[in-house]
C-alpha cells in the first residue's frame, strides 16, 4: 500500500454519552464508522448542535469515548493511558481552529516551535530551522520574529498553520479555520491546507459551516443529530 493510501483514522462504532449512569444520560454520538486515508482532504458539516465538536474532540484524542473504537495510524486508543494518548496526539494530530490561540508575548517563530519544546524542550538548531521553512511555506518568513499580537489575523493564521505542521503529523484537524478570515485570506488559507495534503501526505479534516469551502473539499462528511448521513464526492 503506497503511503497515500495509508490509513490514517478509522472509527469503528464510536458513540459518546454524557452523564453515564445517571437519569439525564443523554447519548450524543451514535454508533458512527468513518475512515480517512493520508490523501484524504475532507470537510466535517452539520448543524449547530450535530455532534460535530465532539467528534473532533475524539478524534484529537481530547476525550474519550462511550463505546466502539477509534483507531490512529492502525492503533487503538480508547484504552489508552493519558501519557500514551498525550505523546501520540502531539506527535500525530496537527489542530487549527477559528481562533489561532497563539501566545501573543512569543514571536511567530516561537510560536511555531511551541510544540516541539513542550515534547522535548529546548530547541534544537535543526528544529528551528524547521519552524523558519515552514513559516517560509506560509509565507511568514519575513515576519518571523514579530509578535504574534503584532500580526494581522490571517497573518496569525498561517502562523498557526505553520504550528500544527512543525511535527508532521499524520492528520491536520481545522475547526472552521477561516470563520474569522475575510474571502481573500480564507481562499489563501484553504491553499495551504490544500497544498500540504497533496505535499505531505497529511489527511485534512476540516469542520466548517462555508459551503463554498466544503464543497471545494474531496469529500464531504455530513453529521445529523450524532449520526453520518452522507460522506461523499460534492
Amino acid at each position: 500500500m503506497s503511503e497515500s493510501a495509508q490509513e490514517v483514522l478509522r472509527l469503528h462504532g464510536l458513540r459518546k454519552s454524557y452523564n453515564v449512569g445517571l437519569a439525564t444520560e443523554v447519548e450524543v454520538l451514535h454508533g458512527l464508522d468513518m475512515r480517512l486515508a493520508r490523501s484524504d482532504f475532507a470537510a466535517l458539516v452539520g448543524a449547530s448542535g450535530s455532534g460535530k465538536s465532539t467528534l473532533l474532540n475524539l478524534i484529537g484524542l481530547l476525550d474519550t469515548p462511550t463505546a466502539g473504537e477509534l483507531f490512529l495510524l492502525g492503533e487503538p486508543t480508547s484504552d489508552m493511558d493519558d501519557a500514551r494518548r498525550t505523546a501520540l496526539r502531539g506527535s500525530a494530530i496537527g489542530f487549527v481552529f477559528q481562533f489561532h490561540h497563539l501566545i501573543s508575548a512569543f514571536t511567530a517563530l516561537e510560536n511555531v516551535l511551541m510544540p516541539l519544546m513542550i515534547a522535548k524542550g529546548k530547541p534544537s538548531s535543526a528544529d528551528t530551522d524547521l519552524a523558519r521553512g515552514l513559516l517560509a511555506e506560509v509565507g511568514m518568513d519575513k515576519f518571523a520574529d514579530r509578535r504574534s499580537d503584532q500580526l494581522s489575523g490571517g497573518q496569525q493564521q498561517r502562523v498557526a498553520i505553520a504550528r500544527a505542521l512543525v511535527a508532521h503529523p499524520a492528520l491536520l484537524l481545522a475547526d472552521e479555520p477561516t470563520g474569522n478570515l475575510d474571502s481573500h485570506s480564507s481562499d489563501d488559507v484553504f491553499g495551504l491546507f490544500r497544498r500540504f495534503n497533496e505535499q505531505l501526505g497529511c489527511a485534512v479534516l476540516l469542520v466548517t459551516h462555508d459551503e463554498r469551502i466544503s464543497s471545494a473539499c474531496d469529500r464531504v462528511v455530513t453529521l445529523e443529530d450524532g449520526r453520518i448521513i452522507g460522506d461523499a464526492v460534492p
